[in-house]
């Protein structure tokens, strides 16, 4: 899973950074609002990263599989 977040880190982390300070600008200088913006980013891009690795995971198992071997 840190693979796979590795490699889109520092792209996720310039978005997460545009986006919030847009909200800070758009909400008028609200911090606790773009924190929570903020928070919520970061966790969904761990999660998403999760879910890619589980996704590549799959994929790569059934690439993998014997040609034979009934299909589940």
């Amino acid at each position: 899973m840190w693979e796979q977040y590795k490699k889109t880190a520092f792209g996720m982390q310039v978005v997460i950074l545009m986006v919030t300070m847009g909200v800070y600008r758009y909400m008028g200088h609200q911090f606790g609002t773009s924190l929570i913006f903020f928070v919520t980013m970061q966790i969904c891009a761990v999660l998403g990263a999760m879910w890619a690795a589980r996704l590549k995971g799959r994929f790569v198992a059934r690439a993998n599989r014997l040609p034979l071997r009934a299909k589940l």
